[in-house]
């Protein structure tokens, strides 16, 4: 039995979920977990002075919980077989006792025991003004509060990035402008070859 674990990191609102449940159709035995599950509760998250909610850094999650239940997936993994909406999946990865476990959130590879665990990192990057657009669009609970994206959540991600881009190698870094598709074939066809590579 071989586990391989794929962050899929980056930029709110680039379309990390949207990926991680396409590519859980197409690959065999895969599964997501979400880091915006394991989000503290409002009542234990800090407010800065001006207000705001600081949701954007990782005292915001219980990180530990998430390496645990990642670690307890890899030792035993369920079986899904299925692969649904592509049978092009080559037949030596199909054939071999292949897991893969799709980790999706937007500070995956700030933190060091959660770096040790993958086998492959993506970041979804986007231009501030996409973001920005996309994120309106968007209904959170707590709402974001007039000033927010600009006072907390971008500039911590630039920071998450700059500290990703200079304390982390390997990083494949996506653009999310392109279609779903695009990104979809990009590293559907990355996973396919590491797998290749590591069946053989």
């Amino acid at each position: 039995m071989k586990v391989f674990v794929i962050g899929l990191g980056g930029v709110t609102n680039g379309g990390k979920t949207t990926l991680a449940e396409k590519l859980k159709k197409m690959l065999p035995n895969c599964d997501t977990i979400s880091q915006d599950d394991f989000f503290k509760p409002e009542s234990e998250v800090e407010t800065d002075e001006r207000g705001f909610k600081l949701y954007d850094v990782l005292d915001a999650l219980y990180m530990d919980e998430m390496v645990r239940s990642i670690r307890n997936w890899m030792k035993n993994p369920p079986k899904l077989g299925v692969v649904t909406e592509s049978q092009k999946t080559c037949d030596s990865v199909k054939n071999t006792e292949v897991y893969i476990l799709i980790v999706e959130g937007f500070l995956l590879y700030n933190y060091e025991p959660l770096n040790e665990l993958w086998n492959k990192r993506y970041f979804l990057t986007l231009p501030y003004e996409e973001c920005k657009r996309r994120r309106s669009t968007r209904v959170y609970q707590p709402a974001d509060t007039p000033g927010y994206f600009d006072g907390h959540v971008w500039p911590m991600y630039l920071k998450y990035k700059e500290e990703v881009e200079e304390n982390t190698s390997n990083v494949v870094y996506l653009d999310g402008t392109k279609s779903h598709e695009e990104l979809l074939s990009i590293v559907y066809s990355d996973i396919i070859q590491e797998l290749k590579k590591l069946v053989e």
